[in-house]
């Protein structure tokens, strides 16, 4: 009996046990199984090649596609890929390299450590712009991938910023329990392979209570333990206008606080870091220093320190 008659007679012992195989699970099963009999076999046959089991939860999911305009979002200002090098673009690498060296240090790891939190004082400091410039980064890296979930549940900005149009289910859909797999609603850019989305999600009056809650805890644990390779940026609101963001901060590993040069206060930036005394890695970067090859329009560089 040959692959395709084998596999057949499996198929249909599961119909007869009242076990539903996806089609399009089927289809990519069986693509690799039955190639070089394909050629051979009959097209109703084909398609059932090689087949697995379905998985007793239900169909393979995936994640939404979208697209990017790469030359628009290089135009605002952001790093994209296949662009060549500029200061700019090192001045992140800067930041990226001191987040990674946490995660990937070999003693006393950081719990949680590749699950980091971008954040400012107060609004207007350039939060969004520097949370989706690492993860844009981060992207680039050849042995890790990035999620850049938009943890701003009060003002979502990052699909925006992306060209990205109309309301999406995400974060607070998920832990409010009315979306049950988290691949239902992250996004994938065709044109940024190692970039995931994860978006705010619908608007919701419990949304502190959400970001404190168990389903919080236990999301953060699969991000954090699901990927070894993925680094998961989270885009928060300020510090000093929401309770959402402290809520947050208690759980993640590492922190990034933006600072506006010139503009955030020292009062201001004393209260923020009181803020986030739990966080075990805490990185300051300065936002508002001039570079010669910033984008036109956005007179702004980045400095970090530990």
């Amino acid at each position: 009996m040959n692959i395709i008659e084998q596999a057949t007679q499996r198929l249909e012992e599961l119909k007869r046990a009242g076990i539903d195989i996806p089609w399009a699970a089927v289809e990519q099963a069986g693509a690799g199984a039955a190639s070089k009999e394909a050629a051979a076999a009959p097209a109703n046959v084909i398609a059932h090649a090689g087949a697995a089991p379905a998985r007793r939860d239900g169909p393979v999911r995936r994640s939404k596609e979208i697209h990017v305009d790469l030359t628009h979002l290089a135009e605002l200002g952001y790093i994209v890929p296949g662009r060549e090098r500029s200061r700019w673009a090192e001045e992140f690498r800067a930041v990226k390299r001191a987040v990674l060296d946490v995660v990937r240090q070999p003693h006393q790891k950081v719990p949680r450590s590749n699950l980091l939190m971008v954040t400012s004082a107060l609004p207007g400091d350039g939060k969004t712009f520097c949370s989706l410039n690492l993860a844009l980064s981060m992207a680039a890296e050849v042995d890790s991938s990035v999620m850049l979930v938009d943890a701003d549940v009060v003002r979502p900005a990052v699909l925006d910023r992306l060209g990205v149009q109309g309301e999406a289910a995400g974060l607070l859909d998920v832990l409010s329990g009315s979306v049950n797999d988290l691949s239902d609603v992250l996004l994938k850019p065709d044109n940024i392979p190692k970039l995931t989305l994860l978006h705010a999600g619908m608007p919701r009056e419990n949304a502190t209570e959400l970001l404190a809650s168990g389903a919080m805890e236990r999301l953060l644990d699969e991000l954090s333990t699901r990927y070894a390779d993925r680094l998961v940026v989270f885009d928060a609101p300020p510090l000093l206008l929401t309770s959402e963001a402290k809520a947050l901060a208690k759980k993640v590993g590492q922190l990034l606080m933006v600072v506006r040069e010139g503009v955030t206060k020292v009062e201001d930036l004393t209260s923020a870091y009181a803020c986030v005394e739990s966080v075990p890695h805490v990185i300051s970067v300065l936002n508002g220093s001039p570079l010669e090859d910033a984008p036109k329009g956005y007179a702004s560089g980045y400095g970090y320190a530990a």
